[in-house]
């Protein structure tokens, strides 16, 4: 079985701060490994209230894509709960070297000591007991970024996480069945290093992938309803485009 539970769906800070839409991360299961990206503000809690409960002990795996808050907020809280207060040495950690090394780092050294710990690099492979993943080439984000891609029987489930647009970005993706892009921004700003609406059409139009799932929704995308922008784009492209909720399960199976 392949599942995404999008836990939150929260992009940029005030949505985050105010939560009008949770900042939890997603939940991934594929060939029985669980996996949680971007541990973001109540990942913890949202697990707990999720039906059925995502028990943290039982997670296999933690991936960052970047070190910010809205990303990484309980990355700690989750290890620490995966591991048993550190009692236990289990389980996987992926993030770039910011989010563990120097001054801007986001995991805790005694957290560090009891998970095993893989540094993500731009365009590299990586296993958690059977599941493959890749990188994608990094983003620009302003801090060391990398989208997330798996590796399903039937193509790859791609994470197209924060960063600029560009034809280089898009490359990245072109093998990509599924895409969940991090749609924070309606209108494209050509000084804001995220997503925004005419990305999602220009990533149809041009990969052709066989669903796209929206996600991270700043202000303006949420006063604008992304689930009728999403089903306005899937008119005009012919791709399954569809707007993720708090909650929302995606089977791939």
């Amino acid at each position: 079985m392949t599942r995404v539970k999008f836990l939150g769906t929260a992009g940029a800070r005030y949505v985050m701060a105010t939560q009008l839409r949770s900042s939890a991360g997603a939940y991934i299961e594929i060939k029985g490994k669980k996996i949680i990206l971007d541990p973001g503000p109540g990942t913890l809690v949202r697990m707990a209230k999720s039906r059925p409960r995502i028990n943290p002990s039982s997670v296999d795996a933690i991936i960052l894509s970047h070190i910010h808050l809205d990303h990484t907020g309980d990355a700690n809280a989750v290890l620490d709960a995966m591991t048993e207060g550190a009692k236990k040495r289990r389980g996987f950690l992926f993030a770039p070297s910011q989010c563990v090394k120097g001054r801007d780092k986001v995991v805790l050294d005694y957290l560090l000591s009891s998970v095993n710990t893989l540094i993500l690099e731009p365009e590299s492979s990586y296993s958690i007991g059977g599941v493959e993943l890749e990188t994608s080439l990094a983003h620009d984000h302003g801090v060391e970024t990398y989208g997330i891609k798996f590796s399903l029987e039937n193509g790859k489930l791609c994470f197209m996480v924060d960063t600029k647009f560009s034809p280089q970005v898009l490359s990245s993706y072109k093998d990509c069945r599924y895409i969940v892009m991090n749609v924070v921004l309606k209108e494209c700003r050509d000084y804001v290093k995220h997503l925004c609406l005419e990305d999602v059409k220009t990533t149809a139009e041009k990969i052709k992938p066989e669903r796209i799932i929206i996600t991270h929704f700043g202000m303006g995308m949420l006063r604008a309803k992304p689930w009728e922008l999403a089903e306005k784009l899937s008119r005009e492209t012919e791709v399954n485009i569809r707007a993720a909720s708090d909650g929302m399960q995606l089977n791939l199976d």
